[in-house]
């Protein structure tokens, strides 16, 4: 088993007025030779977009992209017609493929949007684009794991174009749970939203990131009321 800890205030951070940005791997102006990706997860950013304000209308390609927000909602605008407003408990999937045009603003005058931005490289380059979102409340499951993305449309959540899959949990304190990876080779990144867990002898705040692989699942612990994110991945970008 390997692992690599990542503090909360060991991230990049950028801060433009409209946007307070969180940066987990290099991205942007925050370069990290040694925090590149973790397998062929690319881009972990923990943003907060302040009233009236957001991303204009840019592109993207051959990326998978997911947006986990956890305050507030964005609205949604791309080049495949699509208007929608994505809000806490939902999640959102892009695949940008051959190319896609978006924005995602913050219509709220009252209050900013908390949200995750997550890029995964995908497993076929020039797809067709495509986007999609789902509700999680009804998937959600006390003190355990529930999946929220995979690789197969039919099964639960929402699905990409990689072997790659994420679950939420929430957690009282004193809890644990252990998870199964689906895919041998892959690897795992957690990632602590609210709360204290202990994973592999370590311990995690709320923000800090743990990958661990070359192990077959991972053991969990809440030492606090906790609530996380743990993102199964290849390690291996093909």
């Amino acid at each position: 088993m390997k692992t690599v800890y990542h503090s909360a205030d060991s991230r990049g951070h950028a801060d433009h007025g409209w946007l307070n940005s969180y940066h987990s791997f290099s991205f942007a102006n925050y370069h990290n030779p040694e925090r590149m990706h973790f397998g062929v997860l690319r881009v972990l950013n923990d943003d907060t977009v302040t009233e009236g304000k957001g991303f204009d209308t840019h592109p993207h390609k051959n990326m998978e992209i997911i947006s986990i927000p956890l305050e507030g909602d964005l609205e949604h605008k791309d080049s495949m017609g699509n208007t929608t407003v994505i809000k806490e408990g939902d999640v959102q999937v892009m695949s940008a493929g051959t190319g896609i045009y978006h924005s995602e603003y913050n219509k709220n005058a009252d209050k900013g949007v908390k949200f995750l931005q997550i890029w995964v490289f995908p497993n076929k380059q020039n797809v067709t684009p495509r986007y999609d979102q789902i509700a999680t409340g009804d998937l959600k499951k006390e003190n355990e794991l529930y999946q929220i993305l995979s690789p197969d449309a039919l099964d639960q959540g929402v699905w990409l174009h990689q072997d790659a899959w994420f679950y939420m949990g929430d957690f009282e304190a004193g809890k644990s749970t252990s998870q199964n990876f689906n895919k041998k080779g892959n690897g795992a990144y957690v990632f602590v939203l609210e709360g204290e867990v202990e994973i592999a002898g370590q311990t995690l705040g709320k923000r800090d990131g743990l990958g661990i692989w070359e192990t077959s699942k991972i053991d969990l612990r809440a030492t606090k009321d906790s609530r996380v994110l743990l993102m199964e991945v290849p390690m291996e970008i093909g």
